[in-house]
Protein backbone atom coordinates (compact mmCIF):
# COMPACT_ATOMS: atom_id res chain seq x y z
CA UNK A 1 0.00 0.00 0.00
CA UNK A 2 1.30 3.43 -0.77
CA UNK A 3 -0.91 6.54 -0.51
CA UNK A 4 -0.33 9.20 -2.58
CA UNK A 5 -2.34 12.52 -4.04
CA UNK A 6 -2.94 13.44 -7.67
CA UNK A 7 -3.66 17.00 -8.69
CA UNK A 8 -5.58 17.83 -12.11
CA UNK A 9 -4.66 21.32 -12.93
CA UNK A 10 -7.06 21.16 -15.65
CA UNK A 11 -9.85 21.41 -13.02
CA UNK A 12 -8.00 23.64 -10.09
CA UNK A 13 -9.71 27.04 -9.79
CA UNK A 14 -7.49 28.13 -6.91
CA UNK A 15 -9.96 28.96 -4.74
CA UNK A 16 -8.43 27.90 -1.28
CA UNK A 17 -11.02 25.60 -0.15
CA UNK A 18 -7.92 22.52 0.38
CA UNK A 19 -5.89 25.20 2.22
CA UNK A 20 -8.87 26.22 4.64
CA UNK A 21 -10.22 22.44 5.12
CA UNK A 22 -6.24 21.45 5.78
CA UNK A 23 -5.89 24.43 8.55
CA UNK A 24 -9.26 23.65 10.08
CA UNK A 25 -9.15 19.98 9.98
CA UNK A 26 -5.47 19.60 11.60
CA UNK A 27 -5.76 22.85 13.69
CA UNK A 28 -2.94 24.50 11.64
CA UNK A 29 -2.01 27.94 13.02
CA UNK A 30 -1.84 31.70 11.12
CA UNK A 31 1.10 31.91 8.85
CA UNK A 32 2.30 28.36 8.44
CA UNK A 33 0.52 25.67 5.47
CA UNK A 34 0.77 22.28 5.31
CA UNK A 35 -0.86 22.90 1.60
CA UNK A 36 -1.04 26.03 -0.33
CA UNK A 37 -2.00 27.55 -3.71
CA UNK A 38 0.48 29.38 -5.69
CA UNK A 39 -0.51 31.42 -8.49
CA UNK A 40 1.90 32.31 -11.63
CA UNK A 41 1.08 34.46 -14.72
CA UNK A 42 3.15 33.75 -17.21
CA UNK A 43 2.61 35.90 -21.30
CA UNK A 44 1.95 39.38 -21.79
CA UNK A 45 -0.99 41.36 -21.98
CA UNK A 46 -3.25 40.78 -23.82
CA UNK A 47 -2.22 36.50 -24.36
CA UNK A 48 -1.72 36.11 -20.48
CA UNK A 49 -2.81 33.71 -18.09
CA UNK A 50 -2.81 32.84 -14.35
CA UNK A 51 -1.58 28.87 -13.44
CA UNK A 52 -2.98 27.53 -10.02
CA UNK A 53 -0.16 25.14 -8.64
CA UNK A 54 -1.41 22.83 -4.82
CA UNK A 55 1.94 22.67 -2.92
CA UNK A 56 2.32 20.07 -0.19
CA UNK A 57 4.15 17.61 1.30
CA UNK A 58 5.55 14.68 -1.45
CA UNK A 59 5.08 11.73 0.68
CA UNK A 60 8.31 10.54 -0.62
CA UNK A 61 9.33 6.79 -1.00
CA UNK A 62 12.47 8.20 -0.88
CA UNK A 63 12.42 10.79 1.63
CA UNK A 64 15.37 12.55 2.91
CA UNK A 65 13.80 14.13 5.84
CA UNK A 66 13.34 10.61 7.16
CA UNK A 67 16.74 10.26 6.87
CA UNK A 68 18.48 13.33 8.22
CA UNK A 69 15.89 13.31 11.18
CA UNK A 70 18.03 12.77 14.40
CA UNK A 71 15.49 11.80 16.91
CA UNK A 72 13.49 9.84 14.38
CA UNK A 73 10.05 12.44 14.87
CA UNK A 74 9.69 12.04 11.00
CA UNK A 75 8.84 8.42 10.19
CA UNK A 76 7.07 6.43 7.00
CA UNK A 77 3.48 4.60 8.03
CA UNK A 78 2.87 0.91 6.77
CA UNK A 79 0.73 2.74 4.31
CA UNK A 80 3.30 5.20 2.58
CA UNK A 81 2.53 8.42 4.25
CA UNK A 82 5.64 9.97 5.89
CA UNK A 83 4.11 11.03 9.53
CA UNK A 84 5.67 12.72 12.08
CA UNK A 85 6.12 12.78 15.97
CA UNK A 86 6.30 16.34 17.35
CA UNK A 87 6.73 15.11 20.82
CA UNK A 88 10.22 13.85 19.86
CA UNK A 89 11.17 17.07 17.45
CA UNK A 90 13.71 18.71 18.79
CA UNK A 91 13.69 21.64 16.53
CA UNK A 92 16.90 21.43 14.52
CA UNK A 93 15.41 22.34 11.26
CA UNK A 94 17.69 19.63 9.49
CA UNK A 95 14.40 17.98 7.84
CA UNK A 96 13.52 21.85 6.31
CA UNK A 97 16.88 22.20 4.61
CA UNK A 98 16.61 17.90 2.92
CA UNK A 99 12.86 18.75 2.02
CA UNK A 100 13.59 19.81 -1.86
CA UNK A 101 9.94 20.58 -1.91
CA UNK A 102 9.35 23.28 1.12
CA UNK A 103 6.79 21.42 2.75
CA UNK A 104 7.97 21.27 6.43
CA UNK A 105 7.67 24.45 8.49
CA UNK A 106 7.79 25.64 12.31
CA UNK A 107 4.71 25.13 14.15
CA UNK A 108 4.70 28.62 16.15
CA UNK A 109 2.57 27.41 19.34
CA UNK A 110 4.93 24.23 19.80
CA UNK A 111 8.16 24.92 17.96
CA UNK A 112 8.60 21.30 16.24
CA UNK A 113 8.49 20.57 12.40
CA UNK A 114 5.09 19.66 10.95
CA UNK A 115 3.78 19.39 7.68
CA UNK A 116 1.27 17.67 5.72
CA UNK A 117 0.34 14.36 6.96
CA UNK A 118 -1.76 13.23 4.48
CA UNK A 119 -4.81 13.67 7.58
CA UNK A 120 -3.41 10.03 8.96
CA UNK A 121 -6.31 10.16 11.70
CA UNK A 122 -8.90 10.06 8.74
CA UNK A 123 -6.96 7.79 7.34
CA UNK A 124 -7.52 5.55 10.14
CA UNK A 125 -11.14 5.40 10.28
CA UNK A 126 -11.68 5.25 6.72
CA UNK A 127 -11.85 8.61 5.48
CA UNK A 128 -10.31 10.96 3.08
CA UNK A 129 -7.87 13.71 3.45
CA UNK A 130 -9.65 16.73 4.40
CA UNK A 131 -8.35 18.88 1.39
CA UNK A 132 -9.96 15.96 -1.02
CA UNK A 133 -13.57 16.20 0.15
CA UNK A 134 -13.38 19.59 0.58
CA UNK A 135 -12.03 20.17 -2.70
CA UNK A 136 -15.04 21.93 -5.17
CA UNK A 137 -13.96 20.81 -8.90
CA UNK A 138 -12.41 18.07 -7.48
CA UNK A 139 -9.08 18.63 -8.44
CA UNK A 140 -7.64 16.05 -5.99
CA UNK A 141 -7.71 12.80 -6.40
CA UNK A 142 -5.89 10.45 -3.07
CA UNK A 143 -5.53 7.04 -3.06
CA UNK A 144 -3.33 3.41 -3.01
CA UNK A 145 -1.27 3.77 -6.22
CA UNK A 146 -0.48 0.43 -5.53
CA UNK A 147 -3.99 -0.68 -6.13
CA UNK A 148 -4.69 -1.13 -9.67
CA UNK A 149 -8.41 -0.56 -9.41
CA UNK A 150 -8.08 2.75 -7.26
CA UNK A 151 -8.80 5.79 -9.38
CA UNK A 152 -5.79 7.41 -8.63
CA UNK A 153 -3.55 4.11 -10.28
CA UNK A 154 -5.79 4.68 -13.02
CA UNK A 155 -4.74 8.21 -13.79
CA UNK A 156 -1.10 7.98 -12.96
CA UNK A 157 -1.10 4.80 -15.50
CA UNK A 158 -3.29 6.98 -18.15
CA UNK A 159 -0.01 9.38 -18.44
CA UNK A 160 0.19 12.88 -18.86
CA UNK A 161 1.45 13.65 -15.20
CA UNK A 162 4.56 14.77 -13.46
CA UNK A 163 6.02 14.96 -10.37
CA UNK A 164 8.19 18.20 -8.97
CA UNK A 165 11.89 18.06 -8.86
CA UNK A 166 12.09 14.09 -10.26
CA UNK A 167 15.79 15.00 -10.46
CA UNK A 168 16.46 14.66 -6.93
CA UNK A 169 15.46 10.92 -6.71
CA UNK A 170 13.16 10.66 -3.76
CA UNK A 171 10.26 9.75 -5.96
CA UNK A 172 7.59 11.93 -4.88
CA UNK A 173 3.99 10.82 -4.86
CA UNK A 174 1.82 13.69 -5.46
CA UNK A 175 1.41 13.94 -9.14
CA UNK A 176 0.26 16.52 -11.49
CA UNK A 177 -1.69 16.59 -14.00
CA UNK A 178 -2.42 19.45 -16.63
CA UNK A 179 0.38 21.43 -14.53
CA UNK A 180 2.31 24.58 -16.33
CA UNK A 181 5.67 23.30 -16.23
CA UNK A 182 6.99 27.00 -14.70
CA UNK A 183 4.54 26.82 -11.70
CA UNK A 184 6.26 23.65 -10.83
CA UNK A 185 9.71 24.75 -10.95
CA UNK A 186 10.78 27.77 -9.35
CA UNK A 187 13.85 28.63 -11.20
CA UNK A 188 11.94 29.07 -14.30
CA UNK A 189 9.86 31.82 -11.84
CA UNK A 190 10.25 35.26 -11.16
CA UNK A 191 9.40 36.19 -7.55
CA UNK A 192 7.60 39.34 -7.64
CA UNK A 193 8.21 41.94 -4.85
CA UNK A 194 5.03 41.50 -3.88
CA UNK A 195 1.91 39.30 -3.55
CA UNK A 196 -1.66 40.73 -4.56
CA UNK A 197 -3.59 41.33 -1.63
CA UNK A 198 -1.95 38.78 1.08
CA UNK A 199 1.44 40.40 2.08
CA UNK A 200 2.72 37.11 4.20
CA UNK A 201 6.21 38.41 4.85
CA UNK A 202 8.83 41.35 3.91
CA UNK A 203 9.22 41.04 -0.15
CA UNK A 204 11.74 38.38 -1.07
CA UNK A 205 14.84 38.99 -2.71
CA UNK A 206 15.13 38.50 -6.27
CA UNK A 207 17.72 35.49 -6.82
CA UNK A 208 20.11 35.51 -9.75
CA UNK A 209 19.62 34.80 -12.52
CA UNK A 210 19.79 30.79 -13.86
CA UNK A 211 22.52 30.24 -16.54
CA UNK A 212 20.91 27.84 -19.22
CA UNK A 213 17.20 29.69 -18.96
CA UNK A 214 15.63 31.64 -21.82
CA UNK A 215 15.83 35.27 -20.97
CA UNK A 216 11.96 35.88 -21.98
CA UNK A 217 10.70 32.50 -19.64
CA UNK A 218 11.73 34.83 -16.59
CA UNK A 219 9.76 38.03 -17.52
CA UNK A 220 7.04 35.96 -18.88
CA UNK A 221 6.51 33.74 -15.29
CA UNK A 222 5.96 35.27 -13.00
CA UNK A 223 5.01 34.11 -9.04
CA UNK A 224 2.37 36.59 -8.19
CA UNK A 225 0.71 34.93 -5.14
CA UNK A 226 2.49 33.15 -2.30
CA UNK A 227 2.51 31.75 1.56
CA UNK A 228 5.64 33.27 3.31
CA UNK A 229 8.18 30.82 3.98
CA UNK A 230 11.02 31.07 6.30
CA UNK A 231 14.16 31.35 3.84
CA UNK A 232 17.16 30.98 6.08
CA UNK A 233 16.49 27.87 8.48
CA UNK A 234 20.12 27.61 9.18
CA UNK A 235 21.57 31.11 10.22
CA UNK A 236 24.75 32.75 12.32
CA UNK A 237 24.70 30.26 14.90
CA UNK A 238 25.44 27.41 12.44
CA UNK A 239 28.31 29.19 10.36
CA UNK A 240 29.82 30.16 13.52
CA UNK A 241 29.44 26.29 14.91
CA UNK A 242 31.39 25.20 11.79
CA UNK A 243 34.11 27.75 12.51
CA UNK A 244 34.77 27.25 16.22
CA UNK A 245 34.68 23.68 15.51
CA UNK A 246 37.32 24.15 12.72
CA UNK A 247 39.59 25.78 15.96
CA UNK A 248 38.68 23.20 18.33
CA UNK A 249 39.59 19.99 15.41
CA UNK A 250 42.74 21.91 14.33
CA UNK A 251 44.42 23.13 17.48
CA UNK A 252 43.94 19.33 18.72
CA UNK A 253 44.59 17.87 15.03
CA UNK A 254 48.14 20.08 14.41
CA UNK A 255 49.39 18.93 18.15
CA UNK A 256 48.58 15.52 17.28
CA UNK A 257 50.41 15.72 13.52
CA UNK A 258 53.41 17.93 15.19
CA UNK A 259 53.94 14.81 17.72
CA UNK A 260 53.73 12.03 15.15
CA UNK A 261 56.13 14.00 13.12
CA UNK A 262 58.76 14.51 15.77
CA UNK A 263 58.50 18.81 15.66
CA UNK A 264 57.05 18.54 19.04
CA UNK A 265 56.91 16.85 22.21
CA UNK A 266 53.78 18.55 24.29
CA UNK A 267 54.76 21.53 25.96
CA UNK A 268 52.55 25.07 26.39
CA UNK A 269 51.60 25.13 22.69
CA UNK A 270 51.30 21.70 21.45
CA UNK A 271 50.77 20.12 24.89
CA UNK A 272 48.25 22.54 27.14
CA UNK A 273 47.23 25.26 24.87
CA UNK A 274 46.02 22.59 22.15
CA UNK A 275 43.96 20.75 24.54
CA UNK A 276 42.00 23.86 26.23
CA UNK A 277 42.03 25.18 22.87
CA UNK A 278 39.98 22.34 21.83
CA UNK A 279 38.10 21.64 24.88
CA UNK A 280 36.72 25.55 24.64
CA UNK A 281 36.02 25.85 21.19
CA UNK A 282 34.23 22.44 21.80
CA UNK A 283 32.42 23.62 24.07
CA UNK A 284 31.07 27.06 22.40
CA UNK A 285 30.33 24.56 19.49
CA UNK A 286 27.92 22.55 21.66
CA UNK A 287 26.52 25.60 23.13
CA UNK A 288 25.84 26.90 19.30
CA UNK A 289 23.95 23.61 18.08
CA UNK A 290 21.89 23.27 21.05
CA UNK A 291 21.11 27.24 21.01
CA UNK A 292 19.71 26.97 17.57
CA UNK A 293 17.56 24.19 18.15
CA UNK A 294 13.82 25.41 18.79
CA UNK A 295 13.62 22.99 21.76
CA UNK A 296 17.32 22.97 23.26
CA UNK A 297 14.86 21.39 25.98
CA UNK A 298 14.60 18.03 24.13
CA UNK A 299 18.84 17.83 23.18
CA UNK A 300 19.41 14.72 24.97
CA UNK A 301 17.06 12.94 22.25
CA UNK A 302 19.53 13.14 20.24
CA UNK A 303 21.05 10.43 22.46
CA UNK A 304 18.40 8.76 23.55
CA UNK A 305 16.38 8.80 20.48
CA UNK A 306 18.66 8.08 17.84
CA UNK A 307 17.96 7.89 14.27
CA UNK A 308 21.74 6.30 13.33
CA UNK A 309 21.58 7.38 9.62
CA UNK A 310 21.84 10.78 10.81
CA UNK A 311 25.01 12.53 10.49
CA UNK A 312 23.73 14.82 13.37
CA UNK A 313 23.95 11.73 15.55
CA UNK A 314 26.96 10.39 14.22
CA UNK A 315 28.39 14.13 14.60
CA UNK A 316 27.27 14.43 18.42
CA UNK A 317 28.71 10.82 19.40
CA UNK A 318 32.23 12.06 17.34
CA UNK A 319 32.49 15.45 19.30
CA UNK A 320 31.54 13.51 22.40
CA UNK A 321 34.74 11.57 21.67
CA UNK A 322 36.40 13.98 20.51
CA UNK A 323 35.94 15.81 23.83
CA UNK A 324 37.49 12.58 25.00
CA UNK A 325 40.71 12.89 24.02
CA UNK A 326 41.13 16.54 24.03
CA UNK A 327 40.87 15.87 27.82
CA UNK A 328 43.11 13.37 28.08
CA UNK A 329 45.88 15.05 26.15
CA UNK A 330 45.55 17.97 28.45
CA UNK A 331 45.67 15.50 30.96
CA UNK A 332 49.24 14.11 29.46
CA UNK A 333 50.53 17.57 29.02
CA UNK A 334 49.99 19.01 32.59
CA UNK A 335 51.97 15.35 33.84
CA UNK A 336 54.43 16.36 30.87
CA UNK A 337 54.38 12.68 29.92
CA UNK A 338 55.80 12.28 26.01
CA UNK A 339 54.90 8.68 26.09
CA UNK A 340 51.05 9.44 27.09
CA UNK A 341 51.02 11.93 23.92
CA UNK A 342 52.57 9.68 21.56
CA UNK A 343 49.95 6.97 22.62
CA UNK A 344 47.33 9.77 22.08
CA UNK A 345 48.40 10.94 18.82
CA UNK A 346 46.76 8.65 16.40
CA UNK A 347 43.69 8.26 17.90
CA UNK A 348 43.76 11.90 18.65
CA UNK A 349 44.42 12.94 15.00
CA UNK A 350 41.73 10.62 13.65
CA UNK A 351 38.55 12.07 15.93
CA UNK A 352 39.90 15.60 15.18
CA UNK A 353 39.97 15.24 11.63
CA UNK A 354 36.41 13.40 11.77
CA UNK A 355 35.42 16.69 13.98
CA UNK A 356 36.24 18.96 11.59
CA UNK A 357 34.78 17.34 8.55
CA UNK A 358 31.95 15.36 9.76
CA UNK A 359 30.23 18.25 8.38
CA UNK A 360 30.11 17.89 4.83
CA UNK A 361 28.25 14.35 5.20
CA UNK A 362 25.55 16.08 7.36
CA UNK A 363 25.35 18.94 4.75
CA UNK A 364 25.15 15.92 1.85
CA UNK A 365 21.91 14.91 3.30
CA UNK A 366 20.52 18.32 3.18
CA UNK A 367 19.18 17.28 -0.09
CA UNK A 368 17.08 20.34 -0.89
CA UNK A 369 20.36 22.65 -0.98
CA UNK A 370 22.29 21.64 -4.28
CA UNK A 371 24.51 23.93 -3.48
CA UNK A 372 25.67 21.70 -0.59
CA UNK A 373 26.03 18.69 -2.33
CA UNK A 374 29.67 18.39 -3.03
CA UNK A 375 30.48 16.35 0.13
CA UNK A 376 34.20 15.78 -1.10
CA UNK A 377 34.43 19.39 -1.88
CA UNK A 378 33.41 19.75 1.42
CA UNK A 379 35.55 17.83 3.29
CA UNK A 380 38.56 19.27 1.65
CA UNK A 381 37.27 22.62 2.49
CA UNK A 382 36.67 21.66 6.22
CA UNK A 383 39.47 19.64 6.56
CA UNK A 384 41.94 22.72 5.35
CA UNK A 385 39.94 24.88 7.47
CA UNK A 386 40.86 23.46 10.53
CA UNK A 387 44.56 23.42 9.67
CA UNK A 388 44.28 27.08 9.14
CA UNK A 389 42.62 28.10 12.11
CA UNK A 390 43.96 25.75 14.12
CA UNK A 391 47.10 27.12 13.78
CA UNK A 392 46.11 29.84 13.53
CA UNK A 393 44.82 29.68 16.81
CA UNK A 394 48.14 28.08 18.49
CA UNK A 395 50.06 30.98 16.73
CA UNK A 396 48.25 33.18 18.42
CA UNK A 397 48.44 31.78 21.42
CA UNK A 398 52.62 31.37 21.35
CA UNK A 399 52.75 35.00 20.14
CA UNK A 400 50.52 36.46 22.90
CA UNK A 401 52.09 34.57 25.82
CA UNK A 402 55.97 34.38 24.53
CA UNK A 403 55.69 31.03 25.00
CA UNK A 404 56.50 27.53 22.78
CA UNK A 405 58.81 29.14 20.52
CA UNK A 406 59.89 25.85 19.02
CA UNK A 407 56.69 25.40 17.58
CA UNK A 408 56.24 28.36 15.95
CA UNK A 409 58.12 27.59 12.90
CA UNK A 410 55.44 24.54 11.46
CA UNK A 411 52.34 26.98 12.56
CA UNK A 412 53.43 28.64 10.76
CA UNK A 413 53.98 26.59 7.56
CA UNK A 414 50.47 24.78 8.47
CA UNK A 415 48.69 28.04 8.76
CA UNK A 416 50.18 29.15 4.92
CA UNK A 417 49.17 25.65 3.86
CA UNK A 418 45.59 25.64 5.21
CA UNK A 419 44.95 28.96 4.15
CA UNK A 420 46.33 28.26 0.66
CA UNK A 421 44.35 25.33 0.01
CA UNK A 422 41.32 26.45 1.42
CA UNK A 423 41.63 29.43 -0.85
CA UNK A 424 42.09 27.02 -3.90
CA UNK A 425 39.11 24.88 -3.17
CA UNK A 426 37.15 27.42 -2.31
CA UNK A 427 37.92 29.16 -5.76
CA UNK A 428 37.08 25.90 -7.35
CA UNK A 429 33.55 25.05 -5.92
CA UNK A 430 32.70 29.31 -6.68
CA UNK A 431 34.33 29.56 -10.12
CA UNK A 432 34.72 26.06 -11.09
CA UNK A 433 32.13 24.06 -12.94
CA UNK A 434 28.97 23.67 -11.43
CA UNK A 435 26.53 20.20 -11.49
CA UNK A 436 23.27 22.38 -12.43
CA UNK A 437 22.06 26.09 -12.75
CA UNK A 438 20.78 25.70 -9.03
CA UNK A 439 24.50 25.92 -7.71
CA UNK A 440 25.72 28.16 -10.42
CA UNK A 441 23.04 30.74 -9.49
CA UNK A 442 23.92 30.23 -5.24
CA UNK A 443 27.85 30.25 -6.27
CA UNK A 444 27.00 33.89 -8.32
CA UNK A 445 25.17 35.50 -4.94
CA UNK A 446 28.47 35.15 -3.27
CA UNK A 447 30.85 35.97 -6.74
CA UNK A 448 28.62 38.47 -8.35
CA UNK A 449 25.48 39.51 -6.45
CA UNK A 450 24.30 40.71 -2.83
CA UNK A 451 27.31 39.14 -1.43
CA UNK A 452 30.34 39.48 -3.78
CA UNK A 453 31.72 42.64 -1.39
CA UNK A 454 31.98 41.03 1.63
CA UNK A 455 33.50 37.74 -0.28
CA UNK A 456 35.60 39.39 -2.45
CA UNK A 457 37.42 42.05 -0.19
CA UNK A 458 36.63 40.15 3.37
CA UNK A 459 37.49 36.31 2.33
CA UNK A 460 39.81 36.90 -0.45
CA UNK A 461 41.41 39.95 0.30
CA UNK A 462 42.05 40.56 4.16
CA UNK A 463 41.07 37.02 4.89
CA UNK A 464 43.74 35.07 2.46
CA UNK A 465 45.84 36.95 0.46
CA UNK A 466 46.80 39.66 3.52
CA UNK A 467 47.87 37.17 6.02
CA UNK A 468 49.19 35.03 3.39
CA UNK A 469 51.32 38.32 2.52
CA UNK A 470 51.86 39.29 6.17
CA UNK A 471 53.08 35.64 6.97
CA UNK A 472 55.72 36.00 4.24
CA UNK A 473 56.98 39.33 5.03
CA UNK A 474 56.88 39.45 8.91
CA UNK A 475 59.56 37.92 11.36
CA UNK A 476 58.07 35.29 13.78
CA UNK A 477 56.53 36.59 17.07
CA UNK A 478 56.02 40.31 15.22
CA UNK A 479 53.07 42.49 14.69
CA UNK A 480 52.45 41.36 11.54
CA UNK A 481 52.34 37.51 12.21
CA UNK A 482 49.94 38.23 15.24
CA UNK A 483 47.85 40.38 12.84
CA UNK A 484 48.18 37.41 10.03
CA UNK A 485 46.71 34.79 12.57
CA UNK A 486 43.34 37.52 13.99
CA UNK A 487 42.79 37.81 9.76
CA UNK A 488 43.04 34.10 9.03
CA UNK A 489 40.39 33.29 11.28
CA UNK A 490 38.20 36.47 10.95
CA UNK A 491 38.05 35.11 6.88
CA UNK A 492 37.50 32.00 7.71
CA UNK A 493 34.59 32.37 9.93
CA UNK A 494 32.97 35.11 7.12
CA UNK A 495 33.53 32.29 4.59
CA UNK A 496 31.21 30.12 6.89
CA UNK A 497 28.60 32.69 7.10
CA UNK A 498 28.44 33.44 3.39
CA UNK A 499 28.34 29.86 2.77
CA UNK A 500 25.33 29.03 4.97
CA UNK A 501 23.95 31.79 3.17
CA UNK A 502 24.76 31.08 -0.32
CA UNK A 503 23.18 27.65 -0.32
CA UNK A 504 19.94 28.84 1.38
CA UNK A 505 19.63 31.67 -1.28
CA UNK A 506 17.90 29.84 -4.40
CA UNK A 507 14.29 29.58 -3.45
CA UNK A 508 12.69 25.57 -3.13
CA UNK A 509 9.08 26.50 -4.12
Amino acid sequence: MRYGFLIDHTRCIGCHACTVACKEENKVPLGVYRTWVKYVEKGTFPDARRFFTVLRCNHCDDAPCITICPTRSLFRRKDGVVDFDNAACIGCKSCMQACPYDALYIEPETQTAAKCNFCAHRLEVGLEPACVVVCPEQAIVAGDLDEPKSRIAQLVAAGGVEVRKPEQGTKPKVFYRGAESASLRPEQLERGEGYLFAEGAAPAPKPAAAPGLVADLKALARTVYDVPHLEQPWGWKVASYLWTKSVAAGALLLAALGVLAGRAVGGPISGTAAAILALVFLAATTGLLVGDLKRPDRFHLILTRPNWSSWLVRGAWILMAFGLLAGLWLLGALLASPFLLQVLSVPSAVAAAATAGYSAFLFHQAEGRDFWQRRWLLLAQLLAAAVAAGSAALLLVGIVTGTGHGAWGWLVEGLALGLATHGVLAGVELLGRHPNADVSRAARVVTDGELRGRFWIGVVGAGTVAPLALLHVGHLGSAPAALACLLALGGLWLWESLWIRAGQSVPLS
